[in-house]
């Protein structure tokens, strides 16, 4: 696809070289880089190497958006899975909202990825389900970003495309079909209050997934996009923490 703006300052895709256990993360549904920069920066810090792209028709206008597919969307994710695995032995993957649905899917394509972590994946997003069906208005009005925190600036649009609802819409629904063939050990994360995605998400991945390690994690203190709450750095955490007790067991296993 081509896009008809500049990238907004800041939301740029970013990568840190590290060592060879490699950490992919991709943002949400109208989100940028921006909104998982400090989980990515916080686990380079940890020595890992970190991509997190830029989504196609986000970070620019939101008119850029009515030209892509969410086949576009993680066709993106996987030519930088294939990237990263290009440079590193272990390839882990960690999505925020749509980004976690995302990785769910990557995980289905790729069972040779070591771990994946969702944090509030989307599979049903309520505020969207009386637009089924409608073709106008041609673009919604977005709200203020789900953030708990006070003074935290998400870069987003402003509007979105019904294109690109109907685009996230068909993600999701045709997600949950593929968790019988998830084995990949996954690390479920979701706020406890959530006004977007219904934690019950979650759950539902958790309980569907056939990974025979896995894990649920509760955030108190934070609201959808908790890659940038007050409960980030508790994410952070309980991911390294999951990286470093799955590579424990694949090097104890050769």
């Amino acid at each position: 696809m081509v896009e008809n703006y500049p990238v907004i300052e800041g939301a740029e895709a970013f990568f840190y070289k590290g060592n060879e256990v490699g950490i992919l993360i991709s943002h949400g549904f109208v989100g940028t880089p921006q909104s998982v920069r400090f989980i990515g920066e916080s686990l380079a810090g940890y020595g890992y190497t970190v991509l997190a792209p830029r989504l196609p028709g986000h970070g620019t206008h939101y008119s850029d958006l009515e030209s892509v597919t969410y086949k576009d969307w993680f066709e993106e994710l996987e030519k930088n899975y294939i990237l990263l695995a290009g440079q590193c032995k272990k390839v882990f993957v960690i999505g925020q909202s749509m980004g976690g649905t995302l990785t769910l899917r990557l995980a289905h394509k790729y069972p040779q990825i070591r771990g994946i972590a969702t944090v509030n994946a989307a599979l049903t997003i309520p505020c969207f389900e009386n637009l089924k069906g409608d073709n106008q208005p041609r673009y919604i009005k977005e709200g203020e970003p789900d953030i708990k925190a006070r003074g935290v600036h998400e870069i987003t649009y402003q509007k979105t495309p019904l294109h690109a609802v109907r685009q996230l819409q068909a993600l999701m629904e045709g997600t949950p079909s593929l968790f019988s063939g998830i084995t990949v050990p996954i690390l479920c994360i979701k706020s406890v209050e959530d006004h977007v995605v219904p934690p019950a998400n979650t759950e539902w991945i958790y309980s569907s997934v056939k990974s025979e390690r896995k894990e649920i994690v509760t955030l108190p203190n934070s609201y959808h996009v908790a890659s940038m709450d007050n409960d980030k750095e508790m994410i952070v955490e309980k991911f390294v923490h999951f990286v470093e007790q799955v590579t424990a067991v694949s090097v104890s296993s050769c």
